[in-house]
This record gives structure tokens, C-alpha cells and sequence, in this order.
């Protein structure tokens, strides 16, 4: 009876512990694109903005697109698996931050990032190459449409007649 109790119980904590990691990661899918937004509001930047929401409208266009043209089947027997709109949107926030803000947001906001990643696997609502491409997606677009706030940014440049690299500062 005592070995009973104890399986229950620990199988009611670990329920219990898988939802609070699902929830929590619910919630930062949503805290780290806020985070964003709010770091161009208080830095009063408005190409910040700019350069977010275009890197946030190509994440989601190309999860969404992906998720309803592969039509994966969930590790829990959803549809649209494939790739993880939670971990494309967050990544897609935290290297927006490390872009543009610098390393000092960068590395939270990727902790986090992360976490959410984790989330969406362990509460199986996902497999690993889902959140893997989820992360590849929001880095992606980010990296691509983002500039440094302030300091140097080097860029490749390349058309039919040349190639080279621009060096160039904000100030």
C-alpha cells in the first residue's frame, strides 16, 4: 500500500512539474518578443522596430508556412509539428536582443530562449528537429534583418560586377 502511495504521488509531481515547465514556456513565448519591442521603446528606436517586426513577420511567415505545407504529426498525436512556432518566435526575440543590444541581452534572452525549446519537447508537444528548426528559422530572420544599435557592423556585399566587405559604425 506504502509503495502504491509513493508511485502515485511521485507520478502527480511529475505531471505537475511537466505542466508548470509547458506553462512557463507558454508564457515566455510571449515575454521574449515583448521584451523586444520594449527595449526599442526605451532606447527610442524606431528602425529597432522596424527591423523587429520585419524579423518577427518573415519567423512566423516561414513557421506558418512550413507547419501547414509539411503537416508533421505531434509527438502527442497533433498535427503541424513541424517547426516549433514557440522556439521560432523566441529565438527569433533573443537574437534580435543580441544583435541589436548586445550580448548583455543576448545571453538571457537565449537562456530563455532555450528553455522554451526545452518546454515544448518535454511536455511532447514537439520532437528535437522541430525546435532545432524552430530555432534555425528565428535566428535566421533576425540575423538577416537586424543592425547593431550602436558600434561596428561588418556586412558581406556582393552583386554581378563586385564583392566585398562594408565596414560601417553607428554612432
Amino acid at each position: 500500500m506504502v509503495s502504491l502511495v509513493f508511485v502515485l504521488w511521485t507520478g502527480a509531481l511529475t505531471a505537475r512539474a511537466s505542466d508548470a515547465i509547458a506553462s512557463a514556456g507558454d508564457i515566455l513565448q510571449f515575454a521574449l518578443p515583448i521584451t523586444a519591442a520594449g527595449l526599442t521603446l526605451a532606447y527610442r528606436d524606431g528602425k529597432g522596430a522596424v527591423q523587429f517586426g520585419e524579423s518577427a513577420a518573415v519567423t512566423l511567415a516561414v513557421t506558418y508556412g512550413l507547419k501547414y505545407s509539411v503537416n508533421e504529426t505531434r509527438p502527442n498525436g497533433g498535427h503541424q509539428s513541424f517547426p516549433s512556432a514557440h522556439t521560432s518566435i523566441s529565438f527569433s526575440a533573443a537574437e534580435f536582443m543580441r544583435k541589436r543590444y548586445g550580448w548583455e541581452y543576448g545571453v538571457p534572452a537565449y537562456a530563455l530562449a532555450s528553455f522554451v525549446a526545452y518546454s515544448r519537447v518535454e511536455s511532447r508537444d514537439h520532437y528535437a528537429h522541430d525546435v532545432i528548426a524552430g530555432a534555425a528559422i528565428g535566428i535566421a530572420s533576425s540575423y538577416i534583418f537586424t543592425r547593431p544599435y550602436k558600434g561596428w557592423n561588418v556586412q558581406a556585399e556582393a552583386d554581378g560586377r563586385y564583392w566585398g566587405i562594408r565596414l560601417s559604425r553607428n554612432f
